[in-house]
């Protein structure tokens, strides 16, 4: 039997909380895992699973040992360099979860125990840049490495990943645009690279727009429960872009216990790991053609195609790769295009430079207006004959 239990971790209003489970099965474990039905995994894996396609995990970490992730993680970067450790028990916790929800392969025999992931053959390449809410150096970290995630993505764009996974955000009431990070976005989109985000978990406290989630570009993900209703933690907002399994998530953990989790961190994964679905068998995609494709494909859209609180719909890979096969890949960055004619309009007239006509032009004209005036002399000595009325049909008397 394996240990099914509560957990909880808090990251930045990312939220990833448990709920209360008695021991399961390890194949129960597998049964639980109703998101991979909800997105049609299985219909998905016969076109691929995410083979030759690397997710970065900006996150608390990743447990590159755990059973459902060997071999799958890449050698990463810690850009907090404090706090917990390895073995320690707030160390990883969160980052593990959401890659055994993108990449997770199970194990033992077949491979029938542990969770598995979305994207199973995709690779995770880790990036450390929050620390687990029960982290003793959390406060710390915040207070000196708030630039961490801004540098987190940019490393991640030059060091191989394809999808940049963000279950994470500020959605507080001091929650505010960064542009060292909204340029790390643009950078990473520039280089070709998908960026998904978890829309913030707020839903009951204003629905405050959350960071990184509300910057251009990024594709911005809303939880839905078991029936495909938002889940009232979500937050609505302007920037949804598609919605995700996010409640009674089943997740790995490094003590190598598994537990069911909330959060829009976990429909963030989810959508991490359609794209990394969709980008192994179009690899050629730009960033924004994924989005458009994400949000056209999505099932069960809200009335009017789109809402604040579950985006375009239900994510929904299988769609996007068959939608994708008729698209033509386009570059990350539009092409400049070169103009048709030199100007807006057809310009001044050309300047006649000075010559022999121009020179004899102006003594002419001036000999001309002297015997015009002559003339006007001339005439205005003469008499005047009679005044003519303007009215016609009478005469002047007197």
């Amino acid at each position: 039997m394996t240990p099914f239990r509560a957990a909880v971790a808090l990251v930045l209003g990312a939220v990833l909380v448990g709920v209360g489970a008695g021991p399961a099965a390890a194949d129960n474990i597998r049964d639980r895992q109703w998101g991979l039905t909800a997105l049609r995994a299985e219909e998905a894996w016969g076109t691929t699973r995410g083979a030759g396609i690397t997710v970065a995990v900006l996150d608390t970490g990743v447990d590159g040992s755990h059973p459902d992730l060997a071999g799958q993680v890449l050698d990463g970067t810690d850009l907090i360099g404090m706090g917990a450790g390895r073995g320690d028990r707030a160390w990883a916790r969160h980052g593990t979860a959401m890659a055994g929800i993108i990449a997770g392969h199970g194990h033992g025999g077949n491979r029938r125990q542990g969770v598995l992931g979305i994207a199973p053959q995709a690779r995770i390449l880790p990036v450390r840049v929050i620390l687990e809410e029960g982290d003793p150096g959390r406060a710390k970290a915040r207070e000196s490495k708030g630039g961490a995630l801004a540098e987190g993505i940019r490393w991640a764009a030059d060091h191989g990943a394809n999808v940049i996974n963000l279950s994470l955000g500020d959605d507080s009431d001091s929650a505010h645009h960064e542009a060292a990070e909204d340029e790390a976005v643009q950078y990473a989109l520039a280089k070709g690279v998908v960026v998904v985000a978890s829309a913030g978990n707020g839903g009951r406290q204003g629905d405050h727009a959350s960071y990184p989630a509300a910057y251009p570009g990024v594709i911005a993900v809303t939880a839905v429960d078991r029936g495909g209703r938002k889940a009232d933690f979500s937050t609505s907002n302007w920037y949804a872009t598609v919605s995700a399994p996010g409640v009674d998530v089943v997740i790995a953990d490094p003590d190598r216990a598994y537990y069911e989790g909330w959060g829009t961190s976990a429909a963030c994964a989810f959508v991490s790991g359609a794209v990394a679905l969709v980008k192994a068998a179009h690899p050629d995609l730009s960033p924004a053609q994924i989005k458009r494709l994400l949000e056209e494909t999505a099932s069960d859209a809200p009335p009017g195609g789109r809402d604040d609180s579950r985006g375009h719909g239900l994510v929904d890979p299988v769609a996007a790769l068959q939608a994708a096969d008729a698209l033509r890949a386009e570059p990350p960055v539009p092409l400049p295009v070169a103009a048709g004619q030199p100007y807006f309009g057809p310009g001044p007239e050309p300047v006649r430079a000075a010559g022999r006509g121009n020179r004899l032009g102006t003594p002419v004209a001036a000999a001309a207006g002297l015997a015009l005036l002559v003339l006007a002399l001339v005439l205005a000595r003469r008499p005047r004959g009679a005044r003519r009325d303007p009215d016609p049909g009478r005469d002047r008397v007197g």
